[in-house]
């Protein structure tokens, strides 16, 4: 989710300073709703469990995709099946790009030894490169944000209108290693409870989250799960309205940054100078774990490679400093 997410801020820029070329995007149906009401762009499900299965699959939908007249291709995830379209669409004579990932500098970031501890280019960076490259140069400046969407009455009956100030909190990831001790989540949103004009709505999905989601919001009347209450399309307008989201390293800390609203993001085994940050967000919005205290981190990329010993690391990212960067 993040991945597609990452890519809707250029787009954004893309049809701006080129509103005369049409842009199509191929992505799974449940992504669609991330483009809705961007102009000059067409969104073409790709189905990944029948139609387009498989290299048969991937010849249909190339097949399908040059019906459209694409002049050219720009692979922005570089995994096997789409190399495999962009290779049909260059053979075919069209121009092609491929998103250069980065992966080692990502290696020296994150190795045990002779570590090379820099900033690497974000992925945004990445994808407007692949653009430049097609012949369209992009400026990710001066972006703009879709207006915060009106909440229908659906949303509403469930989070109520008695609020000031609208707090997002998506405590999980795809690995543990990036998400953040339940018992010290308890704490920050224990505390940020104790504000009645705050509303905090919690945000996950899947069963054993939803059962967790549900245990932490039970003993507050001002803190909401929404997981699994409202179809996704409805998520991404309350997620709109957020005044801040406090997310881990992972895809909703991308979705709340595409639509706008500040994120302040808590980082364990990865780290920002991977070039996830979400998009238009400061390193000042950033708690990273101890890296006096665990000098081998980052350890991973994506947080699916875990040392021995460096399991607790985001213990030490404190409560107190949490709830500062929330209240500035």
């Amino acid at each position: 989710m993040g991945d597609v997410a990452m890519t809707v801020p250029v787009l954004r820029a893309f049809v701006k300073q080129y509103p005369t070329v049409k842009l199509t995007v191929i992505s799974r149906p449940f992504f669609k709703p991330f483009f809705d009401g961007i102009p000059n762009l067409e969104f073409f499900a790709f189905d990944e469990k029948e139609k387009h299965k498989g290299f048969p699959g991937l010849l249909r939908l190339f097949r399908d995709l040059k019906k459209l007249k694409i002049d050219a291709f720009a692979d922005l995830h570089n995994v096997l099946r789409s190399e495999v379209v962009s290779l049909l669409f260059a053979l075919s004579g069209k121009k092609k790009a491929t998103v250069d990932k980065g992966r080692e500098g990502k290696k020296e970031l994150t190795r045990a030894e002779n570590k090379i501890f820099k900033q690497l280019p974000t992925m945004f960076e990445r994808h407007a490169k692949v653009f430049e490259e097609l012949g369209f140069p992009l400026d990710l400046s001066n972006p703009e944000f879709p207006e915060k969407a009106i909440l229908s009455t659906v949303i509403t009956d469930l989070i109520g209108e008695n609020y000031q100030k609208l707090i997002g909190i998506a405590p999980f990831a795809q690995y543990d290693s990036k998400v953040y001790p339940l018992d010290l989540m308890k704490e920050v949103i224990a505390a940020l409870a104790q504000n009645s004009n705050h509303k905090i709505l919690l945000f996950g999905g899947g069963k054993k989250e939803i059962e967790i989601l549900d245990s932490l919001s039970e003993p507050f009347e001002n803190v909401i799960n929404v997981a699994g209450k409202i179809k996704f399309q409805h998520e991404l307008k309350l997620i709109s309205n957020l005044d801040v989201m406090l997310s881990m390293d992972s895809g909703n800390a991308h979705v709340a940054a595409m639509l706008g609203v500040k994120v302040i993001t808590l980082w364990g085994a990865t780290h920002p100078y991977a070039g996830f940050l979400p998009f238009n967000q400061s390193l000042e919005n950033v708690l990273t774990s101890d890296r006096n205290q665990y000098p081998k981190l980052p350890t991973s990329v994506y947080g699916n490679k875990v040392i021995e010993g460096y399991e607790d690391v985001m213990r030490t990212i404190t409560v107190e400093s949490i709830l500062k960067m929330l209240k500035n």
